[in-house]
């Protein structure tokens, strides 16, 4: 639970089954654990460090943002524009997001975490899904593999979906289902928060602030669980490599544990951890619909030797029958209209199944819808267009 605005750090009483308990095992190496398996070892030019500069990054009030005050509408409008042309991240606060319901999901993330592999395995992701639990996407990636575990859940804007709360049951259980609500509710809630972000983006892009909420009223987005172990070696390893988001618009919630870093101007910053705060980034898909004027946050997340870090991201997606286009006052603001006409699942099968996410993505999508690659998913593909 939270205490006085801050997220706990230890778990709430648990009523899961006996069955579940167990010491927990780092599913990562043997039975050494100061050597770091090579799969995991990135090469030099990877090579990280805790000790960065703190980038400086605007920070929005979203209350009154939305309390219509004109004279901070266009300070944060402003800010805003000015983050996402150069690296793309900015913190809100005064949100509206409850955040002793967000304590209580880290409680669920501490204890979900903290189960015997085998338990979390019950809902594990396959190759090519994008919902489920994974240690280090072995299967999906050959080396440089990342030092994390993650747990995604599909949350559906439509009325009444239930969908994360269902996915919790079926595959790990009913003794989960306070883990079910939880996530259900933090679905709900950062949808909201989602609904209020792009109407700030709009805004900041100079079309109207219900353009980009019409588009992703009905979105189809993901809910992830990060956690990041603990290693006795940190500076060969990375809990993320460094990417940008394919998805949309990203709402990040992180624990008081560091580990974030963005880069900007090819130098790379920290941010610190803010539990009050909600990290934004644009994500590519938003990067298409503003016909490049706003850039992809390009991140990574380090790990270190003392301190096991969690964060819960909220992608906001557009529903898989929208196309992503760019409307034609952005076009004209920044032309030749840059990217082709497409569906988010397109771009997120060449992301699950064929490419992994790098800094690159979304020139290699383009690539890819222009060699016909994606005629197979069964979309309609359009040429991009002066």
């Amino acid at each position: 639970m939270a205490l006085n605005g801050k997220v706990a750090t230890e778990s709430a009483p648990s009523s899961l089954n006996e069955e579940t308990k167990g010491e927990y095992r780092p599913p990562f190496g043997g039975s050494d654990e100061s050597k770091v398996p090579e799969d995991f070892i990135w090469s030099e030019k990877f090579e990280a460090s805790e000790l960065l500069p703190v980038l400086d990054v605007p920070t929005i009030d979203l209350e009154k943002f939305m309390s219509g005050d004109k004279s901070y509408v266009e300070e944060a409008t402003r800010l805003v524009d000015e983050a996402c042309r150069q690296h793309g991240i900015f913190f809100v606060v005064n949100h509206g997001v409850d955040m002793e319901m967000m304590g209580r999901v880290h409680d669920c993330m501490n204890e979900f975490f903290t189960m015997p592999l085998d338990v979390k395995q019950r809902a594990k992701r396959r190759v090519g899904e994008s919902y489920g639990y994974t240690n280090s996407f072995f299967g999906r990636f050959a080396n440089n593999l990342p030092w994390k575990e993650t747990f995604s859940l599909r949350c559906v804007a439509a009325q009444n979906s239930s969908a994360a709360h269902d996915y919790v049951l079926d595959t790990l259980g009913s003794s989960f289902s306070h883990h079910g609500k939880a996530y259900q509710e933090c679905g709900i809630a950062l949808n909201q928060l989602g609904m209020k972000i792009v109407e700030l983006l709009g805004l900041s892009l100079g079309v109207s602030r219900e353009y980009f909420k019409n588009f992703y009223e009905d979105n189809d987005s993901i809910l992830r669980l990060n956690y990041y172990p603990t290693c006795d070696k940190p500076e060969v390893v990375l809990g993320t490599g460094p990417h940008t988001d394919p998805t949309s618009v990203t709402l990040l919630h992180q624990d008081p544990v560091s580990g974030l870093q963005v880069c900007s101007n090819d130098q790379w910053y920290s941010i610190p951890p803010n539990p009050e705060a909600f990290v934004i980034n644009i994500g590519d898909t938003f990067t298409s619909l503003t016909n490049g004027i706003y850039k992809g946050c390009i991140h990574r997340a380090v790990v270190n030797s003392m301190n096991a870090r969690k964060s819960l991201a909220f992608f906001l997606c557009p529903s898989h029958d929208k196309v992503v286009r760019a409307p034609e006052e952005l076009v004209e603001k920044s032309p030749p209209r840059k990217y082709p006409d497409y569906k988010w699942p397109m771009l997120l099968e060449m992301t699950q199944k064929r490419y992994r996410p790098d800094c690159n993505t979304l020139e290699a999508f383009k690539t890819w819808v222009k060699d016909g690659k994606a005629l197979d998913t069964g979309s309609t593909i359009t040429a991009p267009s002066a």
